[in-house]
């Protein structure tokens, strides 16, 4: 289209710097002809005069969403943090008076590019506009998916999956942000994978009607995980994602689940377990002693259980297992056991094309988290109230108050239980 105007341009201007003696409709009808033409020529060969080629291009879609967070309401105690949570709540700073700078905070800004490119090859790539690194910077870009799926059948029931992705390790870590309910996941279970990725290999299996199912509870607002399918098993470099991998041991995964119709209603349980060995590559500090640093222990098994909010919902989560975890007493990083869990109580309420999601939850998890500071060790006794109001697609607006009790130590802070409540603020915009 801007070829032919500038080529009508050009014809026009030529006309009057050339033909000055023919009238202004001779130009007009001389113009019209000539793109009459250049028309016809580009059209294919088609009863609709339409192009039939389809390119690989042409199947790619995008969407995405964007959080925008405050949490500085009616907080008790600004030394109440959760690093692996969310950045803007509250300071990790050792100062006895510390307090946190809690304004708004871009928490997510997130686009997806999908498509089935091929009839056995879907692609999918979502960049994040809004990651914040430990130090201090705001909103800088990095890649949070970027993988491909390979099928061997015409129904996609078998499927394998390469690059960098979600670990089949626990539903909430694999629902999406944007489906969740609560502002954070839980300690316990997201614990064991930060940003819930990681680059590896993975097998899926779901017959197409349950692959359906995963979809409808997602697309119908049921707050599904998404499709991981039903039997899921993989390897993968267990140093998380977009960092080198720090030892040539690959973790090992494997899940089990299936959402079962009964009645009107939904239930999904599920079992999944991961082992392999973490490797520190710096988190550790000066002082600190840890055996054998590159190959740590690092072995979980959880069970989930899921009722969909039919109105009434139920998701619990809990896992047992062995990891790194500072130790107070000896200034060293241990081998210990871990455990935790969680659970949430929803409800589902349609009013015209509106849903409002009331919700509480309670988390608990006694472990370490190898990818923070010392494998800092924790203690965690939470309680969340709120309610999620989505009054058409494209806007989420969610309010979630805060009762904490949480312990972290490590090497710089080794006695450190902070308790503290807080109103927790978040817009969400979906397109």
């Amino acid at each position: 289209m801007i070829k032919r105007k500038i080529i009508a341009i050009l014809l026009l201007i030529t006309c009057v710097a050339n033909a000055q003696e023919l009238t202004k409709e001779d130009v007009k009808k001389e113009v019209v002809r000539l793109l009459d033409s250049i028309n016809k020529a580009k059209l294919p060969d088609t009863k609709s005069g339409v192009s039939n080629d389809e390119h690989w291009y042409d199947r790619i879609s995008l969407r995405g969403y964007a959080q925008i967070r405050y949490n500085g309401l009616f907080s008790t105690n600004d030394k109440v943090s959760c690093d692996q949570c969310d950045k803007s709540w509250g300071t990790t700073s050792t100062a006895p008076d510390a307090k946190a700078n809690n304004g708004l905070f871009i928490r997510r800004a997130r686009l997806v590019f999908s498509g089935q490119v091929h009839p056995n090859v879907f692609f999918y790539f979502q960049p994040d506009f809004a990651s914040s690194p430990s130090t201090g910077i705001q909103n800088f870009v990095q890649i949070r998916d970027l993988y491909f799926d390979l099928s061997f059948d015409k129904k996609k029931e078998y499927r394998v999956r390469v690059g960098q992705s979600k670990i089949p390790y626990g539903f909430e870590n694999m629902q999406s942000s944007s489906q969740r309910l609560a502002l954070d996941r839980n300690d316990a279970m997201n614990s064991a994978i930060l940003n819930e990725r990681d680059l590896g290999l993975f097998f899926y299996w779901a017959p197409a009607e349950i692959r359906e199912r995963f979809s409808m509870l997602v697309k119908d607002g049921y707050k599904g995980s998404g499709d991981f399918g039903v039997f899921a098993f993989g390897v993968y470099n267990g140093q998380i994602a977009n960092k080198l991998d720090g030892n040539r041991d690959l973790n090992v995964v494997a899940r089990v689940t299936y959402p079962f119709v009964i009645g009107n209603q939904i239930i999904e349980p599920g079992i999944q377990a991961y082992t392999g060995k973490w490797a520190f590559t710096g988190e550790i500090s000066n002082g600190v002693t840890v055996n054998d640093p590159q190959y740590v222990k690092d072995q979980r098994v959880g069970a989930t259980f899921v009722l969909y909010p039919k109105p009434f919902g139920i998701q619990t989560e809990y896992n047992i297992g062995t990891g790194p975890r500072y130790n107070t007493l000896t200034n060293t990083v241990d081998e210990t056991d871990l455990n935790g869990g969680y659970v949430i109580l929803n409800y589902k309420l349609d009013i015209k094309k509106q849903h409002i999601y009331p919700f509480a939850k309670f988390q608990y998890y006694d472990g370490g988290k190898k990818y923070e500071k010392d494998a800092r060790s924790y203690v965690v006794r939470d309680y969340e109230i709120g309610v999620e109001w989505q009054p058409f697609k494209a806007f989420e607006l969610t309010a979630e108050y805060v009762i904490a009790d949480r312990t972290f130590e490590d090497s710089a802070l080794p006695i450190n239980r902070q308790q503290g409540n807080l109103l927790r603020l978040q817009a969400q915009f979906n397109f």
